[in-house]
């Protein structure tokens, strides 16, 4: 007999991953496509009745994004600029009644290669929290996704929210998509920047790419090429100069593998000239 459960508190639900095996419903964004016309074989775990996992607090020490919150619940929060890479890709989650209801967790334990919030993500240094019946534990990102559609969480885990460390939260971000269309559409290449300028130079740079290989990536090398160089649109020949081995493009009906790894250097000096546009205030690069 297949199992439906909405429980009412995070205790509940996590005795009822204890117990026995569940796919986890949340926005139902990704659940019911993936799902197609099969029948349901599983038991089904609905988390919308969490509402302590749903909104964004600070502390002394992290932002603490809860896992049922939406991506418009993102875009209105009052944020630092450090957030606003994230927020530009919330924008780009699908359409507006999307973004109302899917959830930022559901985007990260999708683990889709093209996930639109993993690299803004990246540059805040974001860590996930996992909590089971047992147990709470926190895994950086970057090893929270393994792979296209694999990630990290273990049996009778749940995902509880997202951490954002206090000193990755400073500096501008922004974010560049890049698709066949304006809207609507799974991103052939996009990157994630965070820049912090102290006196006029560079002292801090995280630069993330989605789609451009099984998970989207930190970029090490053109992170140290830009640290202590001036902050103006000089970078962008830091960018074109700089390696970016960690990347692994595959060739698909979006685009070629030599097109992404282009495109790809491309839309990284676009997304680094947008934070020093930003931080100056002018517009940010598109």
């Amino acid at each position: 007999m297949i199992r439906y459960a909405k429980p009412t508190t995070v205790d509940e639900a996590l005795a009822l991953l204890g117990e026995d095996s569940w796919r986890i419903l949340a926005g139902g964004t990704d659940f019911y496509p993936a799902q197609g016309s099969k029948p349901f074989r599983d038991n089904v775990l609905e988390i919308n009745g969490l509402a302590a996992l749903r909104g964004i607090v600070e502390t002394d020490s992290h932002w603490l994004v809860g896992a049922r919150t939406t991506w418009t619940d993102l875009i209105r929060h009052p944020l630092p600029s450090a957030f606003n890479a994230l927020k530009q890709a919330a924008r780009e989650v699908g359409s507006v009644q999307i973004q109302n209801v899917a959830s930022i967790a559901g985007n990260l334990c999708n683990a889709s290669p093209a996930a639109d919030g993993v690299p803004g993500l990246l540059v805040l240094d974001a860590e996930v929290e996992l909590r089971s019946a047992q147990a709470t534990r926190h895994l950086p990102l970057q090893e929270f996704i393994l792979g296209n559609r694999r990630t990290a969480l273990l049996p009778g885990e749940l995902v509880t929210a997202i951490r954002i460390p206090k000193p990755a939260a400073t500096g501008t971000s922004a974010f560049v998509k890049l698709g066949a269309r304006r809207y609507l559409v799974i991103s052939i290449a996009m990157v994630a920047a965070r820049v912090v300028v102290e006196n006029g130079v560079v002292s801090e740079a995280a630069i993330a790419v989605g789609s451009c290989s099984a998970v989207a990536k930190r970029l090490a090398g053109v992170e140290a090429a830009l640290r202590a160089q001036p902050a103006n649109h000089a970078l962008a020949a830091a960018v074109q100069s700089a390696p970016m081995d960690e990347l692994s493009p595959i060739g698909d009906v979006r685009g070629s593998a030599e097109y992404r790894q282009d495109a790809a250097r491309e839309i990284v000096a676009r997304a680094v000239l947008g934070t020093i546009d930003h931080s100056a205030g002018g517009k940010v690069a598109a």
